[in-house]
């Protein structure tokens, strides 16, 4: 049974978790800043040389990379607004109980296409390198996540469908720093 103050209560014994004590420290700016800066170049990148290059690619590759450009800023925003989450945790503005709350909405399973599908090695290499490190920080993030609240959540297999990622997101983040 998880206790509030960073331990877990298993016949007498405290087990620190190391995921929790990470995400509820000093030590968790670096996971945060690493994340809001991959945000920010895949932003720049979309926006900027990624439009460029799109416009070069084979119908099929060009399909891929609007596809996958969606899941991609999808993965990157689910992946922030836990990241604000915790943050928000850490500083006191929200409390753990209300993070575990609002947490609910995040989903950390936005899956990527496969490397072996038709056109995928047409895809610039930065663009690819970006979604590499968006999916290695998305099952991070998910590994600590199911360590500090023991809830596993479905591995990145497939998209959700019926459900609008984009508004719930926004949803989330008005909520937890609806005032700012």
């Amino acid at each position: 049974m998880a206790a509030t103050n960073g331990t877990t209560s298993n016949d007498d014994t405290n087990l620190v978790s190391l995921a929790e004590r990470r995400v509820f420290s000093s030590s968790f700016r670096p996971l945060y800043d690493e994340g809001m800066q991959l945000v920010e170049c895949a932003a720049e990148y979309l926006d900027g040389e990624g439009r460029t290059e799109a416009k070069r690619l084979s119908r099929i590759a060009a399909t891929l990379y609007a596809a996958e450009s969606m899941r991609l800023t999808t993965r990157l925003m689910q992946v922030a607004s836990w990241l604000l989450l915790q943050r928000a945790a850490n500083s006191g503005e929200m409390t753990r109980d209300q993070v575990a709350s609002e947490k609910t909405k995040v989903h950390l399973d936005t899956a990527s296409a496969q490397e072996g599908i038709d056109g995928w090695n047409e895809l610039p290499e930065a663009f690819r390198d970006i979604v590499a490190r968006s999916l290695s920080l998305q099952s991070l993030v998910r590994r600590m996540d199911e360590e500090i609240y023991g809830q596993k959540q479905d591995a990145p297999a497939k998209m959700r469908f019926g459900s609008n990622p984009v508004s719930e997101q926004i949803t989330l983040l008005s909520t937890a720093f609806g005032g700012r």
